[in-house]
């Protein structure tokens, strides 16, 4: 999309953000806890990070949420006792995101898993700050936490996100694919950061009451994804280099 297009719709998707921030419901954050230990073998300490679709917003209970669901498919898939803490804030970009976990107590982490960037489409955060940002965040991860692998979930398809009027979903979904391309380009710089596929449509039946968060089946299906790129591409021995047995 050109940019003189997009500056010609501005006024009109100025309005229709406007109108769809104040007609959309504010979902809370799933219930539950952030926290827990799952499955038998070498232990690994998970963090999961990011923004609402980490928190859960669009289930009611983090069971049904992505932090309920992957670590234990995280076990099953690659043998392990996974140790797991949520760190996650609804409407956080990844620059907010860091600064959410600069202010956690210092604690080891093997694995991180990182969910963000819809935030900084929606807030017209230019693709490569939002890839500075994930540098500074994996940067974080790696010499603060001692965080081995930082997986990046790619950005969802906007553009088939109901709860969007035309032009603006178009408009964001176009923006969304360009961060989710910059991300990937990036993540494939560096041996310590992967960007995970994650196959996934958009339809009514799998999106919250809001039509734009994530419903059960989007996070079920994102932390059967991650947990096969962990197992597949990451691979563990790396991680229980410093893993506790």
């Amino acid at each position: 999309m050109s940019l003189a297009l997009k500056l010609m719709l501005t006024p009109v998707l100025v309005a229709q953000a406007l109108r769809t921030r104040a007609r959309m419901p504010r979902l809370p954050e799933a219930e539950g806890e952030r926290h827990g230990s799952v499955g038998s073998g070498p232990s690994v300490q998970l963090l999961i990070a990011g923004d609402s679709s980490a928190a859960g917003v669009g289930v009611v209970h983090q069971r049904d949420a992505l932090a309920g669901q992957l670590p234990a498919l995280l076990a099953e898939a690659c043998g392990i006792c996974v140790h797991w803490q949520l760190v996650a804030q609804s409407g956080l970009n990844t620059a907010e995101t860091l600064r959410l976990l600069q202010r956690q107590p210092p604690r080891h982490y093997d694995l991180a898993v990182v969910v963000t960037g819809v935030n900084d489409v929606v807030e017209q955060v230019p693709s490569h700050h939002a890839v500075s940002a994930r540098e500074a965040l994996a940067n974080h991860c790696r010499n603060a936490l001692g965080v081995r692998h930082v997986v990046f979930a790619p950005l969802p398809p906007v553009h088939e996100m109901h709860g969007l009027p035309q032009p603006l979903r178009w408009v964001a979904g176009t923006d969304a694919r360009r961060h989710d391309r910059a991300l990937a380009r990036w993540a494939a710089t560096r041996g310590d950061v992967s960007r995970v596929h994650v196959p996934m449509r958009l339809n009514r039946g799998v999106l919250a009451s809001d039509g734009f968060h994530p419903g059960e089946p989007v996070y079920r299906q994102s932390a059967v994804a991650i947990a096969e790129h962990v197992r597949s591409q990451v691979g563990l021995h790396g991680l229980l280099d410093t893993a506790t047995p």
